[in-house]
């Protein structure tokens, strides 16, 4: 009896140590994790960051927490990355669409702000290549009244076209202007809708005739005119030699198997020029 309260304890020791030695314990980020999005015009901006706090220590100071002159991940772990769904101007710079570490140099009177198209970093990048600098520009800081308690990064100030992405903590605000070119996308939209479906518009609704079996005269009509221009593509001439076929008409569809073969010869696309041959033998022994 006594062997076997022994064994049950080894047992039930074993097993907890088992469980420790795997288990983790989850507790509080230090810094939590934030992720917004938000437009500014037609753009789409996400900014990904990590928050610390003050928790009663001296923040932007000349030997403060982010030292002046130094610079700094703007936030905590990872560094903060913004991105845009389009192109853009930040603080008068020109930045393309992408995503970008945003890197700052705080100040007493004036701050460097840096957008860095590296942005898998760990705080800093460990060899800093100006090359990849998008765009640097300086701004001014203002005091809050009020305090920050936690790192904030948020779009602000919001019109039809601009922004300010917003930098608070402590008693420290900082504005990143942000501005986008609304009428030339606007503009865009316009032309194209004035100047009417394109040759992908035709080819997709012929598709759709088709592929539905609702009405192959209108399928001819579309893919007619995707295919009308001067640079008709291999897949919209073999949707054209099928439609004919299926409207019985043989001999036009094997003129448009062939021209579909050559355009995918010149492709390099062995796919379809199998199958125009194959076509091609099937419908010329049906042809009138």
């Amino acid at each position: 009896m006594r062997n076997l309260s022994i064994f049950s304890f080894l047992l039930a020791f074993t097993l907890f140590a088992s469980t420790s030695s795997t288990a983790q314990v989850k507790t509080p980020a230090a810094s939590t994790f934030m992720k917004m999005t938000s437009s500014v015009g037609l753009t789409d901006v996400t900014i990904e960051y990590s928050r610390p706090s003050v928790k009663n220590r001296d923040i932007f100071a000349k030997d403060g927490l982010v030292p002046f002159g130094e610079m700094w991940r703007t936030g905590a772990n990872k560094n903060t990355m913004i991105s845009f769904s389009s192109d853009v101007k930040v603080g008068g710079k020109d930045l393309k669409a992408g995503n970008y570490a945003l890197f700052t140099i705080p100040g007493a009177d004036e701050w460097t702000v840096i957008f860095y198209t590296d942005t898998e970093n760990w705080g800093l990048p460990q060899e800093y290549d100006m090359k990849k600098e998008a765009a640097r520009f300086m701004v001014k800081p203002s005091k809050l009244d009020n305090g920050v308690e936690t790192f904030t990064v948020m779009l602000t100030d919001q019109t039809y076209n601009s922004a300010n992405i917003n930098i608070s903590w402590e008693f420290t605000s900082v504005n990143i202007p942000v501005s986008t070119d609304v009428t030339s996308e606007v503009q865009k939209q316009f032309d194209k809708m004035m100047a009417g479906p394109g040759a992908s518009d035709y080819y997709n609704m012929a598709s759709f005739y088709h592929e539905s079996g609702q009405d192959l005269n209108k399928a001819l009509e579309y893919i007619e005119k995707a295919t009308s221009g001067d640079d008709p593509k291999f897949w919209q001439v073999r949707r054209k030699s099928l439609i004919l076929a299926d409207l019985g008409k043989y001999n036009e569809a094997v003129e448009a198997a062939k021209q579909s073969l050559a355009l995918a010869q010149k492709a390099g696309n062995m796919d379809y020029v199998r199958m125009n041959e194959k076509a091609i033998a099937d419908w010329t022994k049906m042809k009138k």
